[in-house]
């Protein structure tokens, strides 16, 4: 029998295992999670964030926790709305800079600030990965929902 592509992917990134840090195979089963089998993201703990961005008392990390801690799989929030919930009820602009900055795509989910119009909007990946990731989650979540 064949893999498929993602356990052959998987099996490539953790050939090394026993050479990888702890939070290096933290985010290895995390994002093998994300792409293979979300069901199992709730018991796996966040990687350990430790970009200077993540860690200062700014409006832009604040965005990027609020995304992160309240938007879950397979739900979006534009960006009007994720202002709001990160205490600046007109600073949609500045939450679009705030998913520019995101040192860590997929894992705090920039993918799914859309436009208040249901439009996707930019992303630093690219416009078909952005549709992807967000097709990709609600797929996932109506399978874990059955």
């Amino acid at each position: 029998v064949s893999p498929s592509r993602a356990e052959a992917a998987a099996w490539e990134v953790c050939e090394g295992a026993e050479e990888m840090t702890e939070p290096l195979k933290q985010c290895t089963a995390w994002l093998h999670a994300y792409f293979c089998q979300p069901a199992r993201m709730a018991s796996l703990p966040l990687p350990a964030f430790h970009h200077p961005l993540l860690q200062r008392d700014s409006f832009t990390g604040q965005v990027l926790r609020t995304l992160l801690r309240d938007v879950k799989f397979g739900e979006a929030v534009s960006y009007k709305r994720l202002a709001e919930l990160a205490g600046n009820s007109r600073a949609a602009r500045a939450v679009g800079g705030a998913m520019r900055s995101n040192p860590i795509p997929i894992i705090i989910p920039c993918h799914r600030v859309i436009c208040s119009s249901g439009r996707s909007g930019h992303y630093g990946g690219g416009n078909l990965m952005k549709e992807w990731l967000l097709s990709h989650e609600k797929l996932q979540k109506e399978k874990i929902a059955y």
